[in-house]
C-alpha cells in the first residue's frame, strides 16, 4: 500500500432537508439534513474535517442502497468523472474515476474493442461501487480485472491504494465492506484487461450462443437482464435483494434428497452455490406483498416498491422471507443491498 498526504482546500456548500427519494432507485420516502456533491479530489478533501466528526454516507447512483427512514448524517453524492486508457503489448490499462456509470464504461470499452466487461453489462451503479460489491454476473467477477483501487482514508487524510490482493475479494464481498469501521472513500479504480481476453459464455443463456463474440455476449446479457429485472425508473427496486448462499456439500446433499430439482453451482473452497431466487420462489413469495412492498412477480430475488412503500414494510417482508427460508431449508439469506437507518447501516 502506498500513500501521500493531501490537505483540505476551500469551503464546501451544503444543502439542507434534501429529499433522498430520487437519489436511490428503490424510491422510499426519506430525507437527509445535510447534502453535498463532490466532483473533484479537491472538493472531496475539503470535506475531510466534516467527515471525521459526524456520520456520513457516500452515494453513487443509489442502486444498491435503500434509505429505510430519514438519515441524520451527511449524504455525499459522488460525481468524480474521467476515464484514461493506456496500453502495452499484452494489456489495456484503464484508470477510471469512481463516479463514472458502470454500464456506460462497459459500452465505452466495447466501442473501443476493449473486451472483458461484456458479461457485466447493465449492472447498475458506479465504477466505485464495483470493487466494494465485487460485482459479478454470468461467470465473471470484477476482481478478475482490478489491478488496484485508489481511496481517501478519511481518518488519516491520506490518499492510498489497495492492490488486488489487498482488496480481499470474495463473493459479493471485499475489504471495503468487511472493515466497516474503516472510513475509506474510493476515488478511482485501475483495471487491466488482456488484449487476448478469454470469453466466458458457459453460464445461463450465454450457453445458447453459437460462436459467441464480445458483442453477442453483451447483447444477450442486456436482453436477459431487461427481461428478468424491472426498470427502476418504472418500478422502484435495487436489483437482487439477497445474495446467493454458499453451503457445504454435506448440507447440499441433505437438501437434494428432499428437493431433487434444486439447482446448484460449484463455488470456491468446495462449496455449493444455491440460487436464492429458487428458494424464495419455492416458498411461494412471488407477487407476495407487505403494504406497497412486494416480491416481484417474475423475479423472486427482487423486492419492489409499488409507489408508496415504507421502510418498515420493506424490513418486515425481507425478514419474513429470510426467516421462512431458514426455517424450511436451514439456509440463512443475507441481504446484498445496503440498508440505511437513521445514523448508520442496519442489518436484517
Amino acid at each position: 500500500m502506498n500513500d501521500r498526504v493531501l490537505h483540505n482546500v476551500n469551503d464546501v456548500s451544503f444543502s439542507v432537508l434534501q429529499s433522498l427519494t430520487p437519489l436511490h432507485t428503490f424510491g422510499l420516502a426519506a430525507n437527509c439534513f445535510q447534502f453535498t456533491t463532490v466532483n473533484s479530489l479537491e472538493s472531496l478533501l475539503a470535506l475531510q474535517e466534516r467527515l471525521q466528526k459526524k456520520p456520513f454516507i457516500l452515494l453513487g447512483e443509489g442502486s444498491n442502497t435503500i434509505f429505510t427512514r430519514d438519515y441524520d448524517g451527511l449524504v455525499v453524492k459522488n460525481e468524480l468523472k474521467g476515464v484514461h486508457i493506456s496500453e502495452d503489448e499484452d494489456n489495456y490499462h484503464l484508470h477510471v474515476a469512481s463516479g463514472e456509470n458502470w454500464h456506460d464504461l462497459v459500452c465505452f470499452c466495447l466501442s473501443k474493442e476493449i473486451y472483458g466487461f461484456e458479461n457485466l453489462a447493465l449492472i447498475p451503479g458506479t465504477v466505485g461501487a464495483s470493487p466494494i460489491q465485487n460485482i459479478g454476473a454470468y461467470g465473471v467477477e470484477i476482481e478478475r480485472f482490478v489491478h488496484s483501487v485508489e481511496f481517501l482514508d478519511v481518518k488519516s487524510g491520506r490518499m492510498s491504494h489497495f492492490t488486488n490482493k489487498e482488496c480481499e475479494f470474495a463473493y459479493r464481498e471485499s475489504r471495503f465492506k468487511l472493515e466497516s469501521d474503516a472510513l475509506r472513500i474510493i476515488t478511482a479504480v485501475n483495471f487491466v484487461l488482456p488484449k487476448r481476453n478469454k470469453l466466458i459464455a458457459t453460464y445461463g443463456p450465454l450457453a445458447e450462443l453459437d460462436n459467441p463474440t464480445p458483442q453477442s455476449i453483451f447483447e444477450k446479457v442486456v436482453e436477459t437482464r431487461k427481461s428478468k429485472l424491472p426498470d427502476p425508473k418504472i418500478l422502484g427496486n435495487a436489483g437482487s435483494f439477497f445474495k446467493n448462499p454458499n453451503i457445504t456439500i454435506v448440507e447440499f446433499q441433505s437438501l437434494q434428497s428432499a428437493y431433487p430439482d434444486m439447482p446448484f453451482y460449484r463455488a470456491p473452497e468446495g462449496k455449493i452455490k444455491i440460487p436464492a431466487a429458487w428458494l424464495i420462489d419455492k416458498l411461494g413469495f412471488k407477487g407476495y406483498k407487505q403494504g406497497d412492498i412486494a416480491c416481484h412477480q417474475n423475479q423472486a430475488l427482487v423486492l419492489v416498491n409499488h409507489g408508496h412503500g415504507t421502510g418498515e414494510d420493506l424490513l418486515i417482508l425481507a425478514r419474513e422471507i429470510r426467516d421462512k427460508v431458514l426455517e424450511t431449508f436451514a439456509i440463512k439469506l443475507e441481504n446484498e443491498v445496503r440498508l440505511m437507518g437513521r445514523a448508520a447501516q442496519i442489518e436484517l
